[in-house]
């Protein structure tokens, strides 16, 4: 069975930082493109960064040189280290591993920015 599980998030003040963690299991994410999405209250689900299976990243403008994503494909972990947080940064965080048409989730980890 497929299972993702983020861990990292809290609460932490603007200009601080967190470091995320993915924790998958089940099969090989060396195969699947993994990326972080979130989603804050009354939002929609946006893409914050993506990792593909070749080891190429690709960024938002929202968060391009403030976060960085990165994958150890002999661990199944992704991580998303996020740099220079700001209030506007605050929401549940996805991680995703998609292949073709196949996409799994896992349940989020809540981060909180304070001002």
């Amino acid at each position: 069975q497929v299972q993702l599980v983020e861990s990292g998030g809290g609460l932490v003040q603007a200009g601080g930082s967190l470091r995320l963690s993915c924790a998958a299991s089940g099969y090989a994410i060396s195969l699947y493109n993994m990326g972080w999405f979130r989603q804050a209250p009354g939002k929609e689900r946006e893409l914050v960064a993506t990792v593909f299976s070749g080891g190429s990243t690709n960024y938002p403008d929202s968060v391009k040189g403030r976060f960085t994503i990165s994958r150890d494909n002999a661990k199944s972990t992704v991580t998303l280290q996020m740099n220079s947080l700001k209030p506007e940064d605050t929401a549940v965080y996805y991680c995703n591993a998609r292949r073709a048409v196949v996409d799994y989730w896992g349940k989020g980890t809540l981060v909180t920015v304070s001002s």
